[in-house]
């Protein structure tokens, strides 16, 4: 016998099919009469119980709908639209000992998100999940671009593209970004992800995926009681790949915010000691070329101040880099400084400049080593004016250690399990008392709750920048850029630390180099979105590139509204965005390794008003490989009906400021 229930998105496109034949719970989803999902298996099995996947019979359903529009209090738009139509379907065992499940569908105008729940009773109340039975068949899949799980870089792989059925290893990080044949394109991650394991995916055949949740060390995926929500299973649907970018589902299926007053969650950007640790001038622990001394931090809170930059990061200020610190994360304080950093004075003097520091805390993966410090930690900051803290989880594997009470370490834990999940909650809400906020490196992966947290404002979780300047790898290639918009970054902001200007550095280290070329780093800083942004090349390189440096101070971070005006994955991307503060728009356009001219229509102005569009594009010549500096400077009168033409050098780019104009700027002719 099969029962069906069916729940449509506001507007039609989207059908989502629940089915229960012969009690086993599926779902099924049409984009626009096309099957996108086949039926799909649902459930749970359980280490030393029966598991929860079949003998069902439908108890209850019901319908709901929600409509409203909510403000970011920072983020890449302001105003976010809420709309779904709900399906809530009650199931329980026809067996002696009925257990009950619901599963909750949310259907909007750009996809859908599903999660289960656990209800509060008497024959299932501790459980240790042994496999979430969770499946996406999918119809014809073209290409999918994935970076695998369970690896020694976690997250920081580069991207490989291929069919699912191609894909070489036992499992994929979310949010996989796929496209169908028929030129759909479709993304795979999770929301709200609490108490949980991190979700993975494992290809199989016919073009399915199964939930692979990250492990505890013994084999368990996630341990609980009820009642237990999971997170949301989340699927993006678009006719253009653009389309995903201005997709806000993942965040609109996190709770709001619990943290009330928060205007002391502020964007802005930030410099720091960092890239030269990276080029091997500096290092994290003490000695003769340690990088957080007193004199160092005072010269870049000055710099800072000049330039009108509001936040300086300072690492390795604290005990405990010595020797191979990433296997002695229990070494480290995060109160007491090296001798030659005086922790109350550089942030006194910071202050009196007007310039705030960045706190950090890295952990080498000893994150209870944190957890122990952190009420101290926090304190500290606070009353030093600290408001933003960076940590890290750096590990010779993608595994933390686990200790007993005593100390001795018991297991080394995935950084994406349970175990990591749960810390990351507990340092979110932690800092958020102490009014702080915080970029988290080597993180747990975004899943938007920085809706529900806003003082969880970025994070790291993809093969950022600092890749082009390690010794142990080659760098990035110009096309990882054009892939992150589409991929990682459908999760949240990425702190990806763009604005490097002396992309060459032979003296430093002679094996790498930003592969890109100037005008593209200034372009990063409209494509990858984050609230705090890294100016991350050395002060002495920015004023020897005054002109680039000045698109850098000039770029906001916080915006009121995004639109995505071309792109392909792993080829190109165009994106304008409007200043929050102001009636200024930014655009910045990349590409590939292949130069390339797009066309930018500028249609999102105020109509019957004039703008200056201030143009930093790629000079004649230009290509990443051999001649990546030139850059051209200038100034064109635009309006709603300009179109502004792009000529892209390989591995090139483009940033644009549009500004209304001023009296004198305005053409004679619109007078």
């Amino acid at each position: 016998m099969t029962s069906r229930w069916v729940v449509f998105s506001p507007d039609g496109n989207i059908e989502t099919e629940f089915i229960l034949n012969s009690g086993i719970p599926y779902y099924s989803v049409r984009y626009c009469h096309r099957p996108v999902i086949r039926p799909s298996r649902l459930g749970f099995t359980f280490e030393h119980t029966e598991p929860l996947n079949r003998n069902f019979r439908v108890a209850a359903s019901k319908y709901d709908c929600f409509d409203e529009t909510w403000t970011q209090p920072w983020g890449e738009v302001k105003k976010i639209r809420n709309h779904y139509n709900e399906l809530r379907v009650e199931l329980k065992e026809t067996t002696p000992c009925a257990r009950r499940m619901s599963i909750i569908f949310r259907v909007y105008n750009g996809g859908l998100g599903f999660r289960y729940e656990l209800p509060e009773q008497e024959h299932l109340s501790h459980l240790e999940i042994q496999c979430e039975e969770t499946e996406f068949a999918l119809t014809d899949v073209d290409e999918a671009w994935w970076i695998p799980a369970y690896q020694k870089l976690y997250t920081e792989g580069l991207y490989n593209v291929t069919p699912i059925h191609s894909i070489p290893y036992r499992s994929v990080h979310t949010p996989l970004t796929m496209k169908m044949a028929d030129g759909l394109y479709l993304s795979i991650h999770e929301a709200d992800l609490s108490n949980y394991s991190s979700m993975t995916l494992m290809p199989s055949e016919n073009n399915t995926l199964s939930t692979d949740l990250i492990p505890w060390s013994d084999g368990v995926k996630v341990k609980g009681s009820t009642p237990l929500k999971t997170p949301w299973r989340t699927i993006q649907i678009a006719e253009t790949p653009g389309d995903l970018i201005t997709s806000y589902l993942i965040l609109n299926l996190n709770e709001p915010n619990r943290l009330g007053d928060v205007s002391w969650v502020r964007p802005g950007k930030y410099i720091g000691i960092w890239w030269g640790m990276h080029l091997g001038i500096y290092t994290w622990s003490f000695g003769p070329k340690h990088g957080a001394t007193t004199e160092n931090a005072k010269r870049y809170i000055d710099f800072a101040a000049k330039y009108g930059i509001p936040m300086v990061v300072i690492e390795g200020w604290n005990v405990g880099w010595e020797n191979d610190w990433t296997k002695h994360g229990e070494n480290f304080s995060f109160t007491i400084p090296y001798p030659d950093y005086d922790l109350v004075e550089v942030t006194s003097y910071a202050a009196s400049k007007g310039v705030k520091i960045i706190g950090h805390m890295e952990t080498a993966g000893a994150i209870q080593n944190l957890e122990n410090q952190m009420e101290e930690a926090f304190a500290l900051y606070k009353r030093l004016g600290i408001d933003v803290v960076k940590t890290g989880y750096v590990s010779p594997d993608p595994a933390l250690k686990r200790f007993d009470d005593q100390g001795n370490l018991i297991s080394m834990e995935w950084l994406g399990g349970q175990y990591n999940v749960d810390h990351h909650r507990k340092v979110i809400e932690t800092a958020a008392r102490y009014q702080i906020s915080l970029i988290a490196h080597e993180p747990v992966k975004d899943t938007g709750e920085r809706r529900t947290y806003p003082n969880m404002m970025t994070r790291e979780g993809a093969r950022g920048q600092e890749f082009d300047a390690s010794a142990e790898y080659v760098g990035n290639p110009p096309d990882h850029t054009t892939i992150l918009p589409f991929t990682r970054m459908l999760a949240g902001p990425f702190d990806y630390t763009p604005g490097i200007v002396r992309l060459i550095y032979k003296e430093f280290r002679p094996g790498n180099r930003v592969r890109g070329t100037l005008a593209k780093q200034l372009a990063l800083y409209v494509v990858l979105y984050s609230p705090l942004q890294m100016a991350a090349d050395l002060p002495e390189n920015y004023e020897q590139q005054c002109a680039a440096f000045q698109f850098i101070l000039d770029v906001p971070t916080d915006w009121q509204d995004t639109k995505v005006l071309n792109g392909e994955i792993g080829e190109y991307v165009t994106i304008a965005r409007k200043d929050r503060n102001s009636e200024e728009w930014y655009l910045g356009s990349i590409t590939d390794e292949h130069g390339r001219t797009l066309e930018a229509p500028l249609a999102f102005l105020d109509p019957g008003k004039p703008y200056v569009a201030e143009i930093y594009a790629d000079g004649p010549y230009a290509d990443w490989r051999i001649n990546p500096y030139p850059m051209t400077i200038s100034k064109v009168w635009v309006d709603r009906s300009t179109t502004l033409p792009l000529k892209l050098a390989p591995g090139g780019g483009q940033a644009v400021r549009i500004r209304p104009a001023a009296v004198d700027e305005i053409k004679p002719s619109s007078k």
